[in-house]
């Protein structure tokens, strides 16, 4: 059997459709590698939500601890030590015995005392019966009225010598007790100076020691005008006593770096700003029962200022320009345009906005120095909160 002849004219349209067909194919193929090198190009990176919380500000100034009570103790009377009954960093009780003195010289004193007293008594005795035998005389005219009132003259200063002798006494008596020191509170010895056999007395410069009640500190320390201003600004109240009430509570950080567990109250705010250092005091009270915390002692408080309901940028995701700060949002069709930020401060690497952006906004995450405005990206959308809770330090 013969195999069919095609004419020429059909094989000429057959080649040319076949060769349609190829070109087409390889167009499209073209244009899929092309939109693959396309999208290859768009980089990718994070971007994030813009969302509020409420942020706690921290400013460490230096501060210095005393005890509520930090009482120097001195002698009342001049004399040698005679016994230290307690030792440096010792926990005494108030009314218990510290120091006595030697009581040699006030004992012969109040020997002495007392023998005038003796004397005194004697001496008011005899008035009395020179008084008593001389009235009835005066009553029979036997002797005159002079006489008798000359009789009870004498009689009032024997009784005069005699109180005056009694007095005498008790001052020496007081001065013998004197000699046995005791802590006027309950609270640790501080540094003990004075050995045995030192002399000491009223007129002594230096104290035998100091008894610190730490049952509670004192912790003082002082903040530049910028900071009160901006701390009592912060606070609630229409005048210094009612912000100083709802003041926040501080910690005190302590020499080791560890901040104690008892939180403080600041009470008390200097009523001027010292004119030299440019500072105003404060001064907060730390329970302190363990007794952790000694007087003279050294640390740092740490003042915390609570912002409500701010919008927080994590600080990682802004750039500088002339000391501005920027970010990039996420505008239509995934391009970026840099906006300047107007912020409160910045709090452990979050950036505290004002102005600028708004809740909501998306904004570039990371990568801020790899791209420019106007550049096209890939947006991967991340938790803000996770992104929050994780940030890292900017180091520039």
């Amino acid at each position: 059997m013969n195999a069919m002849k095609l004419p020429s004219k059909m094989i000429s349209s057959l080649a040319l459709f076949g060769w349609a067909v190829a070109m087409l194919i390889s167009c499209q193929d073209h244009q899929a590698e092309g939109a693959g090198q396309a999208s290859a190009s768009v980089p990718e990176f994070p971007v994030i939500a813009i969302e509020t919380m409420d942020v706690v500000s921290e400013k460490i100034y230096p501060a210095t601890v005393e005890g509520i009570e930090n009482i120097g103790i001195r002698a009342k009377v001049d004399g040698y030590i005679e016994q230290i009954f307690v030792d440096e960093g010792q926990f005494v009780q108030k009314g218990q015995s510290l120091f006595r003195l030697e009581t040699q010289a006030l004992s012969q004193s109040a020997k002495a005392a007392q023998s005038s007293i003796q004397v005194a008594e004697a001496g008011v005795r005899l008035a009395e019966v020179e008084v008593e035998r001389l009235k009835p005389l005066v009553e029979k005219g036997i002797v005159s009225e002079m006489e008798l009132r000359t009789a009870q003259a004498n009689l009032a200063s024997a009784e005069s010598r005699l109180a005056e002798a009694e007095s005498q006494y008790h001052s020496v008596r007081e001065n013998i007790e004197y000699t046995n020191i005791k802590s006027p509170v309950t609270g640790v010895v501080g540094r003990l100076p004075h050995r045995r056999g030192t002399l000491v007395g009223r007129n002594e410069v230096e104290a035998l020691t100091t008894v610190s009640n730490i049952n509670e500190v004192y912790v003082y320390f002082a903040m530049n005008e910028k900071d009160f201003l901006n701390f009592t600004q912060s606070v609630e109240g229409s005048s210094l006593d009612e912000k100083i009430k709802s003041m926040p509570e501080v910690q005190f950080i302590m020499a080791n770096g560890q901040r104690f567990e008892h939180p403080g109250k600041i009470e008390t705010v200097s009523g001027q700003i010292d004119p030299r250092t440019g500072t105003i005091n404060f001064r907060a009270t730390f329970p302190n029962p363990d007794f952790i915390l000694r007087s003279g002692g050294s640390g740092s408080i740490a003042v915390p200022t609570v912002y409500e309901n701010v919008l927080v940028i994590p600080e990682q995701a802004t750039f500088e320009r002339q000391g501005q700060k920027f970010v990039y949002q996420l505008e239509s069709g995934d391009s970026l345009s840099s906006k300047l930020l107007d912020y409160i401060v910045v709090v452990d690497n979050k950036v505290l906005v004002t102005e600028g952006v708004k809740e909501g906004d998306k904004i570039l995450a990371a990568g801020v120095g790899n791209v420019r405005g106007g550049m096209v990206i890939q947006p991967k959308e991340e938790d803000f909160q996770s992104y929050i809770d994780n940030i890292q330090p900017v180091f520039r």
